[in-house]
């Protein structure tokens, strides 16, 4: 039995024939966007081009920028290039007011995923033989479906097992022997946590590498957790408008920040501000450009995420940085991303408590903790029952519809300092 599986042909490719491919992808989703998706053929006509007008690839910085809010405003199926009939699956993401960003799928577009899944499995050091233990969260989240998908795809044993339950989640790695893990890298410290709990050594598990992804993670983390674990830690990188995981990813032999797919999604990188592309090593916001899908074709996506491109290493294949911010204010919160929008939106539903608010980040060990800061309306007492009873709900609510666990520090009457320009909803005490 081969140690490694192959790399694809494209991996190794020169620059120049990545190049070529990509601009004749590109040119091919530009004309697929514009003949068959209303939305985007009303965009490029209000900017004023045409896809004749992408002749070399720096020409797409002519074409207009895709938003979250574009995918929210077509809502459901707006935004497809195909007949919803056409698609195998839909994702979504999390919406509190019915209003999530849609993602669909055709067959083919289900077969590319698996593909860079396969291949992101694959440049993390899987083995043939190798088993993999699924801990991402299955359903409209394409975290699990993506990493399942891709380790069949690989030819690899899949454990389907998805989120919580850390106690069966330690027996059955110990029993099952599984050699790969895909989870968010603040859960592996928590089933870490569980191996030590059940006098068990994480170290002596079967584990070999684990593939983290969902939230961001610094290189002290990776450390902490190669150290607890026994195991190489490397990053996979995606989103669902883009396609999900496996848009970039890792290579377990440099650890240098992940290897972005480019025969698959064209990056750029551009100042948030002014909407301007940036060269190569500079820092700013990144933007992803689908060069393959079919359902839904995704044209100059403002990510929001904020890193730098940099020359491959064990690819052809740039690389990105790991992400150090984000130019918007979303939190992710253990995996979740988390709009303070999608909070202000269940307060107000709360006719007990005040529109005021502030959502505070914290960490307690290796996990983020949101805390929400709200007050009662003005008089009612935050002491009374029927605040504490909205709390409460609010607290529920922000769960089932948000999909994370927030507490709820309840204050009095004015109890939220108050803004002369725009709100403060974010309070960040992570790094304290």
């Amino acid at each position: 039995m081969m140690d490694r599986f192959p790399l694809e042909p494209i991996e190794k490719a020169s620059l120049d024939e990545l190049r070529a491919l990509q601009l004749k992808r590109l040119r091919a989703t530009l004309s697929h966007a514009y003949a068959n998706s209303p939305a985007y053929r009303a965009k490029f006509d209000a900017a004023g081009v045409h896809p004749s007008d992408c002749r070399e690839l720096s020409d797409l910085s002519r074409f207009p920028f895709t938003s979250k809010a574009d995918l929210r405003e077509g809502y459901p199926f707006g935004m497809f290039a195909v007949p919803r009939e056409q698609c195998v699956r839909i994702h979504a993401s999390s919406g509190t007011t019915g209003k999530p960003t849609v993602v669909g799928y055709t067959r083919g577009d289900i077969d590319i995923w698996s593909q860079v899944m396969a291949r992101s499995i694959r440049a993390s050091g899987a083995k043939p033989g190798d088993m993999v233990h699924v801990s991402y969260g299955y359903g409209l989240f394409t975290g699990g479906l993506g990493a399942h998908y891709g380790a069949e795809k690989l030819g690899l044993t899949v454990v389907p097992f998805g989120g919580g339950q850390t106690e069966r989640q330690v027996q059955l790695i110990t029993d099952f022997r599984p050699d790969i893990i895909m989870v968010t890298p603040s859960y592996m410290l928590a089933i870490a946590d569980e191996f030590e709990r059940q006098g068990l050594d994480p170290r002596e598990s079967s584990l070999r590498l684990g593939i983290f992804g969902a939230e961001p993670w610094t290189n002290d983390m990776r450390a902490a957790i190669e150290r607890r674990m026994g195991i190489d830690a490397v990053d996979i990188y995606g989103l669902s408008e883009v396609m999900g995981p496996g848009v970039a990813n890792e290579c377990v032999e440099t650890k240098d920040g992940p290897t972005i797919w480019e025969d698959h999604f064209y990056p750029e990188i551009i100042d948030p501000e002014t909407g301007r592309v940036l060269p190569d090593g500079e820092l700013g916001e990144l933007v992803f450009t689908s060069l393959t899908k079919e359902a839904l074709p995704i044209v100059r996506y403002r990510t929001r995420d904020l890193t730098r491109l940099l020359p491959g290493t064990a690819r052809t294949m740039r690389r990105m940085e790991k992400i150090t911010g984000r130019s918007d204010d979303m939190m992710i919160v253990r995996g979740v991303n988390v709009f303070p929008t999608q909070i202000e939106e269940l307060i107000c539903k709360r006719v007990e408590l005040a529109p005021h608010y502030l959502c505070i980040l914290t960490r307690e060990g290796p996990l983020d903790c949101l805390t929400v800061a709200v007050e009662a309306r003005q008089g009612l007492s935050h002491e009374s029952d029927e605040a504490r009873g909205a709390a409460e709900r609010l607290a529920h609510e922000i769960k089932t519809y948000i999909g994370t666990t927030a507490r709820i520090d309840l204050r009095a009457a004015n109890g939220i300092e108050r803004s002369l320009g725009k709100a403060k909803r974010v309070l960040d005490q992570r790094g304290k």
